[in-house]
């Protein structure tokens, strides 16, 4: 009755046990509320999602719900991770109904896959944190669809009319330098002067908004310091909050509260590549220890947790909890807990560090403690004390049972944290990040690419479908210039390439901008006209970044690179379309269109083209290739071209510096 243990989804795999007669996403499932005239019960979720685990032990795991939902009910389950298509259309439709979505989202649907109803986490009985109760929710829909036929048709109708106008993001418009200025006045008041970030809590991370602000700061020769200010206490405070992980290295997904103090535990891949990138670069441009120090603990987490070194793959996300009811007592520590691994003069160093206290920041249980910088060591004699005891809580913590890691391999985030690690190859001098991060990309190009029909969405594991989403395209072409840059092999180059000439044919509008999915792509969830055809018919032109950077905004990175890089027409023309598509939404986007920022940031503004020529292997060439990838500069391009005399040349804009042939030599240029 639950067929959900032979789906390859560890979300899926995850629900069945469950007494809920779950259905996979698909025709049949359908198929069969269309047969049986019953509404749809659609929840989406992921693996690594607390309060997706938390209704999952409250409701679906109740005999009591599952009779209700079994009887009135189809019930479909889909892992957002594997389906962003899916769940982007039904994110909006429940927004449209409640103003808000996450996950857990829980939405109900006519026979046809529209959303009547909707929204995301629903507590078992009425009055808990001012929801209504699911099981009164579950009695009232389908009272409703057995006796309202017509309202409820009505209201899907409303609701569906929303989403497909709210789908397509772009707005003709004209870039220019104020609205970028504008762009980074409206970040300005939304920082957070206290603790850094930008709002209040719940906290997140925003990379593509730092990266945008430090390439302002440092444009403006180091004259602004409110740009700084934002970049270094943004940095700075989640480095030293609980979003962090002093012991394992890595971020947590958010912060439950304006300090970055307690955060949602779960550790997502495309969050840890986007605050790589971020404190790489930051490091680079202020050379700040503490950046270094965390950038090297992302890595360090990444090649222990996430890699998978034998098959070239990172895994998606490691869980925030073991099981139902647990919140986050992987990661955190009762006092008791911390003095059993450590010395008396240990114990005090960390405790005083990391607020280690008889009562903790955790409500489940007060006596946990959240590892936050509360302040440094006294003095100098206590910093070696302290390095041994986070190895000793280190050691402690492998022994508990770990959360869960989801080794599913998506392409696009894969991509992503490919491009962060040739990064962090060169500015941490890590020549194992390039090794695996070309290691992955090369299985990227064999496995998951398709001249007809693009990438598909996992890696490996012979899984065809799905595919046809951009954002796995756009992704992989950006880490395919990372390893152009990387290596000068122009293989890497020509690949790019391709994929972005399939972009324009599968994805593109005429009138502008690329559609989220590709044109002829299967929505693999039919019936007819309905059965999630009718919102997956309608194609999304996305440039939020929401959670991940924007597609859109991607694909106009990559269209600015292609034309520093070839200086060939076709890529300004086709950037140029690009920027015009969305241009007039930048305004009301600000923060939440970062990424599209930095790319008009690229249009209007000089280019730095750094060209280094001699032989390959250890040498002046070798070693002014390397200072061009460690040295940071915005809108910056790195050509690597083997020849028989070593020599480098630097252009900004229009205006070319003559040969230099020395590593000296090209550091004075990147200077001035």
């Amino acid at each position: 009755m639950n067929t959900l243990a032979s789906e390859p989804s560890a979300y899926l795999k995850s629900a069945a046990h469950q007494p809920v007669h779950w259905l996979p996403w698909g025709e049949s499932a359908f198929a069969r509320a269309q047969a049986e005239h019953k509404p749809i019960l659609l929840d989406i979720g992921a693996v690594w999602c607390h309060w997706c685990h938390v209704m999952d032990g409250e409701s679906y795991e109740d005999s009591s719900v599952a009779e209700i939902l079994n009887r009135d009910f189809v019930c479909i389950k889909v892992d957002r991770d594997e389906r962003p298509d899916v769940d982007a259309r039904y994110q909006r439709a429940v927004q449209a109904l409640s103003g808000q979505g996450g996950w857990p989202l829980t939405a109900f649907l006519t026979p046809d896959g529209e959303v009547f109803f909707g929204g995301t986490y629903f507590p078992p009985d009425n009055n808990q944190y001012g929801r209504p109760g699911f099981r009164r929710v579950l009695m009232e829909i389908s009272r409703a669809f057995r006796e309202e036929g017509d309202r409820i048709a009505s209201n899907a109708r409303a609701i569906r009319e929303h989403v497909t106008q709210t789908l397509n993001e772009s707005r003709p418009g004209t870039a220019d330098e104020a609205m970028l200025a504008a762009a980074a006045d409206q970040m300005a008041r939304l920082f957070d002067v206290r603790y850094g970030g930008f709002g209040s809590a719940p906290k997140f991370p925003h990379p593509a908004a730092i990266q945008f602000l430090l390439a302002r700061w440092h444009d403006a020769n180091a004259g602004l310091a409110w740009q700084r200010e934002i970049v270094d206490k943004t940095l700075s405070g989640m480095a030293k909050g609980g979003i962090r992980d002093h012991l394992g290295g890595g971020f947590h997904r958010y912060s439950v509260d304006e300090r970055w103090i307690v955060p949602h535990f779960e550790k997502m891949s495309y969050d840890n590549s986007e605050l790589l990138r971020a404190y790489l670069s930051a490091y680079q441009a202020f050379g700040t220890p503490l950046y270094k120090e965390v950038a090297t603990g992302i890595v360090d987490w990444v090649l222990e947790v996430m890699a998978d070194q034998e098959h070239a793959a990172f895994a998606t996300s490691q869980d925030a909890d073991l099981t139902f009811g647990d919140d986050g007592d992987y990661w955190t520590w009762t006092l008791e807990e911390a003095r059993a691994e450590l010395t008396a003069a240990e114990g005090t160093v960390v405790s005083s560090v990391f607020d280690i206290s008889e009562t903790g920041e955790m409500h489940h249980n007060t006596k946990k403690n959240v590892l936050w910088w509360k302040q440094d060591p006294a003095g100098d004699d206590e910093w070696p004390v302290l390095r041994t005891a986070m190895r000793k809580l280190k050691a402690a913590r492998d022994r508990r049972p770990a959360p869960f890691v989801d080794r599913t391999a998506y392409v696009n985030w894969n991509a992503m944290m490919a491009g962060a690690f040739l990064q962090a190859g060169a500015v941490l001098d890590r020549p194992e990040c390039n090794a695996l991060a070309l290691k992955i990309l090369e299985r990227i190009w064999t496995l998951a690419w398709n001249a007809q029909t693009g990438m598909t969405h996992v890696l490996g594991g012979g899984r065809a479908e799905p595919n046809g989403m951009l954002e796995d395209n756009v992704q992989a072409a950006a880490a395919f210039l990372d390893a152009y840059e990387a290596t000068g092999e122009s293989s890497w180059l020509e690949r790019t390439i391709s994929v972005m000439t399939y972009c324009e044919r599968a994805h593109g509008d005429p009138a502008g901008g690329y559609f989220d999915l590709a044109e002829k792509r299967d929505t693999g969830g039919g019936g007819g006209s309905g059965g999630g055809r009718a919102y997956l018919a309608t194609r999304a032109k996305p440039v939020q970044d929401a959670p991940t950077p924007s597609p859109n905004g991607v694909a106009a990175l990559v269209l600015a690179r292609l034309w520093a890089m070839t200086d060939k027409t076709e890529w300004r023309e086709r950037l140029g379309r690009q920027i015009a598509a969305f241009a007039g939404r930048v305004q009301e986007l600000s923060l939440y269109g970062s990424t599209f920022l930095r790319a008009i940031d690229w249009a209007l503004r000089p280019i730095t083209r750094i060209e280094v020529s001699g032989p390959s292997g250890a040498g002046p060439a070798c070693a002014m290739h390397l200072l061009a990838l460690q040295t940071y500069r915005p809108r910056t391009v790195i050509i690597r071209k083997i020849t028989a005399a070593p020599n480098a040349t630097v252009c900004v804009g229009t205006s070319c510096s003559l040969p230099v042939s020395t590593p000296e030599k090209l550091a004075e240029l990147l200077e001035q």
